[in-house]
């Protein structure tokens, strides 16, 4: 939850930091996942703060540019799920329940699904920091997932992976590898500490 604006700059600027970004602001046309991912934590924002009345209708404008979006680039995200430093890699379908939380420094493939597993329950994944997700991983139920770990291709997740630091793929997933995630993203968080 982003409770202030210092909080919402450390979040946009460990986001840009994540994304590779070498500059300071979203092109006109090729940066949508930015553009996507600096709403996601402006609507965070003003979605945990008090709003008075000039902040309800900025909310709104942002929630509805977030809104058509999300729907062109594929992605149904809830508000507060990433932590800081999350690393949209690609358009396409991304869903993520609305009770999951993801830690900081996520990076996250097109095609994957962080939800419930329906069954009259709505709780969801609960995911560490420093988390690669690959392209096509479902990730189902009330399962936790360590800190460190890199999840496959087209892995399909079930059961909660307590031993961080690991490489788990497959379907259903289980440990293949104990390489961790440090190959696959940027810890911004770390790097923006040193600045």
């Amino acid at each position: 939850m982003i409770k202030d604006k210092n909080e919402l700059k450390y979040y946009l600027e460990c986001d840009t930091i994540a994304l590779h970004r070498g500059y300071r602001k979203p092109r006109f046309i090729h940066d949508n996942i930015w553009k996507y991912q600096i709403l996601l934590r402006k609507c965070a924002y003003y979605s945990c703060i008090k709003r008075n009345i000039i902040d309800e209708l900025v909310f709104r404008y942002y929630k509805f540019k977030f809104t058509l979006l999300g729907q062109f680039l594929g992605f149904s995200i809830p508000f507060n799920a990433f932590g800081p430093g999350l690393c949209i890699e690609h358009y396409g379908s991304i869903v993520v329940n609305g009770n999951a939380k993801i830690g900081k420094n996520c990076r996250i493939h097109e095609g994957t699904t962080i939800g419930a597993n329906g069954l009259f329950s709505n709780k969801a994944p609960q995911i560490g920091d420093n988390v690669y997700i690959a392209t096509g991983v479902k990730i189902i139920g009330n399962i936790t997932i360590a800190d460190g770990i890199v999840i496959g291709a087209n892995a399909v997740v079930t059961k909660s992976f307590l031993e961080p630091n690991i490489t788990i793929a497959g379907i259903p997933a289980k440990k293949i590898s104990s390489k961790n995630s440090d190959a696959h993203l940027v810890k911004a968080t770390d790097l923006f500490v040193k600045k």
